[in-house]
């Protein structure tokens, strides 16, 4: 079965001299939904359709002035997207291949029923949508062909490009997945963990507040500690993979780069690596948790300063543009291996002889927050740089 053709919105034209004729059919029309203009003569129509270019044109044939077959070459001359179906009160044969010689898409003898006339109105409607659709893919065709050559040296590289593009996006898709089956098991290991740590804690403080001997006392400070350590990390397993508890804020990229950098710096001191600030622009502040963006940098500049035990240099590139801040954070360290570096956002991923392996994952988690991007965008033997892109416009 043919679809019909939405009539809403759509527009039409009816020329007749007949103010009986142009009544009759623009009511029945109307209320059909169509968008109805009216003339009298021909170049009145002509007009209309010069400055709105009526879908569909119900012409008359017998008219003073111009006639209808006149006008209706005009039409097809000049807005060959404007089709035509003409009324005639004159049946024969000659008439009719005559108009459709000129360029008629149908015509209606008069009188006429109006369920008939509705019927061919929505059939030339749907010849002429497919008509235009056709003729923009023989223009789109025509396009393609010129530029084939031109396509042919281009293929390979946006083959390439998509390939890559296609993996990454797989890549994130699996990351997420992995983020969110990370939150369901953390959040049933703190449930788990923290009620025996929590009675734990309560016996210790009992069994403290009765000891006097000071050996006895420093082995459960210890044990204080050890709780705390695996506090501590339920937390950092919590954070990769569940938002904690926020607060949005006005942050200005630059001034939370500097104020961490201010609290590694004594650690920059004793490891003698050099720091390089490159604040090429200055973007506006983002509306953000100072906290987050305050662990992206932190857990960044932890990795970088891991990497650098003799010295090196740490350097942070700032830019931005309408839309994004881009941040870099550059190390002098050795680099990412090549096999590692699609692991190195995944939880509990390290090659580090300490640590949980969640820094990044922690890092990855915020910056998707804030529909941001994070990626390696170099590693080799020369060091590191990480690529941060957070959208201006902030949570």
């Amino acid at each position: 079965m043919v679809p019909s053709v939405e009539s809403n919105g759509r527009s039409l034209l009816i020329v007749d001299d007949e103010k009986v004729i142009l009544d009759l059919t623009s009511i029945i029309l109307r209320n059909r939904g169509y968008h109805v203009q009216t003339a009298a003569d021909a170049a009145t129509a002509l007009g209309i359709i010069s400055s709105f270019q009526p879908e569909l044109v119900l012409l008359d044939y017998m008219m003073p002035g111009m006639d209808g077959l006149t006008a209706l070459r005009e039409i097809r001359r000049r807005f060959p997207e404007t089709y035509v179906i003409m009324f005639t009160g004159k049946g024969s044969e000659e008439i009719a291949v005559e108009l459709m010689k000129a360029g008629a898409s149908d015509y209606v003898l008069k009188p006429f029923n109006n369920q008939a006339l509705v019927d061919r109105i929505e059939n030339v409607l749907r010849i002429r949508d497919v008509e235009l659709a056709n003729r923009r893919l023989l223009i789109e065709r025509e396009r393609l062909i010129e530029e084939i050559e031109t396509w042919n040296r281009e293929l390979e590289n946006r083959v390439q490009e998509k390939s890559e593009a296609l993996q990454k996006a797989q890549a994130e898709i699996v990351q997420s997945e992995k983020l969110a089956t990370l939150g369901y098991l953390a959040a049933g290991m703190a449930h788990e963990i923290r009620n025996p740590l929590n009675s734990i804690t309560l016996f210790m403080q009992l069994i403290k507040s009765g000891l006097d001997d000071e050996e006895k006392l420093e082995y459960i400070d210890k044990i204080f500690k050890e709780i705390d350590r695996i506090d501590g990390t339920l937390h950092k397993l919590l954070s990769a993979s569940k938002r904690p508890k926020y607060e949005i804020k006005e942050v200005f990229i630059d001034r939370m780069i500097d104020a961490t950098l201010e609290v590694f710096r004594p650690q920059t001191d004793i490891q003698k690596i050099r720091v390089e600030r490159d604040y090429r622009t200055t973007p506006p502040a983002i509306k953000a948790d100072p906290a987050e963006i305050e662990q992206i940098f932190t857990n960044l500049f932890l990795n970088s300063l891991h990497e650098m035990p003799d010295g090196g240099a740490l350097y942070i590139r700032l830019d931005h543009d309408e839309r994004n801040a881009y941040i870099r954070v550059s190390d002098t360290g050795n680099g990412i291996p090549a096999e590692n570096i699609v692991n190195i956002f995944d939880p509990f991923f390290t090659t580090k002889n300490i640590g949980t392996g969640l820094g990044l994952s922690v890092v990855l988690r915020i910056v998707k927050t804030y529909k941001g991007k994070i990626e390696v965008e170099k590693s080799d033997a020369r060091g590191t740089t990480m690529l941060i892109q957070l959208p201006l416009d902030g949570a």
